[in-house]
């Protein structure tokens, strides 16, 4: 014949509730996990988050280079880097207005600051 369950429903481990407390700590974008305005969070996806953020340090050192009229030359010698350095910050911001969001923009720029 066939083995029955002997143990009652209510007597099965099915479904119960985690014993663990989690407490909403926030990170440097927000105070709390529920106001972030990122739409993935960077402790799911941390190279997600430091690449974005490295955009958006591009992105405030070409609206220098622009605000200010700089050419190559002095860019370079401004922010210590390379001329051809210049050239790819430059280039990897034409790429990065078309990933992020206005929202995520000036959340990574406000931590670029």
């Amino acid at each position: 014949m066939f083995a029955v369950n002997t143990r009652a429903p209510s007597q099965r481990r099915i479904a119960e509730p985690r014993s663990d407390i989690y407490h909403d700590t926030g990170c440097e974008v927000a105070g709390s996990c529920l106001q972030c305005p990122l739409s993935r969070c960077k402790f799911d996806d941390m190279e997600w988050f430091i690449r974005y953020r490295r955009m958006a340090h591009d992105l405030r050192m070409a609206a220098i280079i622009h605000g200010e009229g700089l050419s190559v030359a002095q860019a370079a010698e401004r922010f210590s880097i390379t001329t051809r350095t210049v050239f790819r910050v430059l280039r990897r911001c034409r790429y990065a207005m078309c990933e992020l969001t206005p929202e995520e923009a000036a959340v990574f720029a406000s931590l670029a600051a």
